[in-house]
């Protein structure tokens, strides 16, 4: 579980990274932390496999429900109880801090996208008012077109 330990802490490490580089908006940073992650992510996948493994050989179910059993048996210590507890909170952790960054990437893709709608078309989209016939007029600019 220390290895697991070392690895949810570097990924959880990357997020805040990521955090303040998505705050500042430095795009090429946060380009630059997207294979680092990834690797992060596969090494933690592998090294839950490589437990879930040991807690079949153990005669456990390969799963978390066979870690929390196996926890409850005397083969295991009150060491490994307490490091498991905090390797969840760990992970817990780096779960809002990536949901924290999502919100984060939407909140930028909304505002990039009405950056384009006003440069495309004058406008927000969805900025509309009520015009005086009662009907919805957009605040931007128009363009009408007299043919004679």
């Amino acid at each position: 579980m220390s290895e697991e330990h070392k690895a949810v802490r570097a990924l959880t490490e990357l997020l805040q990274v990521e955090q303040e580089k998505l705050i500042a908006a430095d795009i090429e940073a946060i380009a630059a932390l997207t294979e680092p992650k990834a690797k992060a992510a596969l090494h933690m996948a592998e090294l839950a496999a490589k437990r879930h493994k040991l807690l079949a050989a153990a005669g456990f179910e390969a799963n978390e429900t066979g870690m929390q059993t196996w926890l409850g048996s005397p083969a295991a210590s009150a060491t490994a109880n307490t490091s498991w507890h905090e390797l969840i909170a760990l992970a817990e952790a780096g779960k809002e801090l990536n949901r924290v960054n999502g919100t984060l990437i939407n909140k930028q893709m909304v505002r990039n996208q009405n950056v384009l709608n006003i440069l495309q078309h004058g406008n927000v989209q969805g900025n509309n008012v009520y015009g005086p016939d009662g009907q919805t007029a957009s605040k931007g600019m128009s363009r009408h077109i007299v043919a004679r």
